[in-house]
């Protein structure tokens, strides 16, 4: 059904954007990998928890400020990184970043952005923190520029994406035989030099360096891991080490014995592995396996406040959200993409209010109803001995 009104939820949002974007853009943001199950439980698999409300207390006053990586923000929903901005919009993440600035919280920026870094970090207000999504490729050097170029900008954080070995494999995009525009430009991939200067133009020649970030699935370093390649982060840059695609208490471990900031449970918003928990589901065993020794995030299926809600009461210090967010920009640029984070910031407080909580601190397991039924998994069997149950 059509509304001649203001969208009021994402969904209107994301009606409104498959309207309007073409077709090829269009599948290649909402597309997932294979049967796209991940994707679709990433979604679903919230309306299996159920809140639990306390009444008769004061809720005269909400906040949602709180703390990620010990600085203050208004607000624990985040911007996920996501590729290829100006798909939705000219504007791009220009327009992106200015309302992130005006909603207040965090923002991560993609490797593939379609505008540079330096251009992005400067339609902040002073006091958004923005992060720099990573890929690993088999020339570090490359990788090494990226982290370089983030950390003399003002970047707060290094958020590494580790469930990206290869590419899946989206039958959407492959069907579409979906390529970028000619006319966008992986602008980090560029000599900031040019591509921040006062003559660039985005007609110019595409660089050998453009290039290369565009054929990640063949440039990908498949020998990355937590032994080669932690240490050689950190070796690089003093900013926090975020690692973006842990689903498992046993990789949460292993960023904490490697010392990293945090862990974001994702699964690429069901673009990888298809078959993998949701990860709304995998955030439990996240959290406990963290202890508090590590900041967990989450993203993946946020479509509403109360999504949010549970994902706090679950553990997460903050969430973040990236389709949202793209559905607003090709709604309206800069003010869609800041009505997408606002509809769900005020969802978020909505429900703080009838669950009878008041600031973020306040949000636990005890607001929560688990389903009965858990995804189980059972450790390998050793001859003789009986399976051993899993969490």
């Amino acid at each position: 059904m059509d509304y001649t009104n203001e969208p009021v939820c994402i969904k209107d949002i994301e009606k409104i954007a498959q309207r309007v974007m073409p077709g090829g853009a269009w599948g290649y943001y909402n597309s997932g990998a294979n049967d796209e199950q991940t994707k679709t439980d990433n979604e679903s698999a919230f309306d299996s928890y159920r809140l639990h409300p306390r009444m008769l207390r004061d809720v005269s006053k909400i906040t949602t400020h709180t703390t990620v990586l010990g600085q203050k923000v208004r607000t624990p929903l985040g911007i996920a990184p996501c590729a290829l901005h100006k798909l939705a919009h000219a504007d791009g993440e220009a327009a992106t970043s200015r309302a992130a600035a005006k909603h207040g919280s965090i923002m991560i920026l993609s490797t593939y952005s379609t505008t540079s870094l330096e251009k992005v970090i400067a339609q902040g207000d002073g006091t958004t923190q923005y992060w720099m999504q990573l890929y690993v490729y088999q020339d570090r050097h490359v990788s090494e520029t990226i982290v370089r170029r983030a950390e003399k900008a003002g970047f707060k954080a290094i958020v590494l994406t580790v469930d990206a070995p290869m590419l899946g494999r989206r039958l959407v995009d492959a069907r579409n035989k979906f390529n970028p525009p000619p006319h966008l430009r992986l602008e980090n991939f560029m000599d900031p030099n040019v591509v921040n200067g006062t003559g660039y133009a985005p007609d110019l020649a595409k660089s050998e360096n453009e290039t290369f970030g565009a054929t990640f699935g063949a440039n990908g370093d498949q020998s990355l891991s937590w032994a080669n390649g932690i240490s050689w982060l950190k070796s690089i840059t003093k900013l926090p080490i975020i690692v973006k695609g842990v689903l498992t208490a046993e990789d949460t471990q292993l960023a904490i014995d490697h010392k990293c900031a945090g862990v974001i449970v994702s699964n690429h918003g069901g673009r990888q592995l298809d078959g993998a928990l949701s990860t709304i589901d995998a955030l439990p065993q996240v959290v406990e396996a963290a202890n508090d020794k590590i900041e967990v995030y989450m993203d993946g299926g946020i479509r509403k406040g109360s999504d949010i809600f549970k994902a706090l009461a679950l553990g997460a210090r903050a969430v973040f959200v990236a389709r949202p967010v793209l559905w607003g920009l090709a709604y309206k640029g800069e003010q869609g993409a800041f009505i997408a984070l606002d509809l769900l910031q005020k969802e978020l407080e909505l429900a703080m209010m009838l669950t009878g909580t008041t600031q973020v601190s306040e949000i636990d397991e005890s607001y929560v109803y688990t389903p009965v039924n858990r995804w189980v998994r059972h450790s390998r069997r050793q001859p003789g001995q009986p399976r051993k149950l899993l969490a």
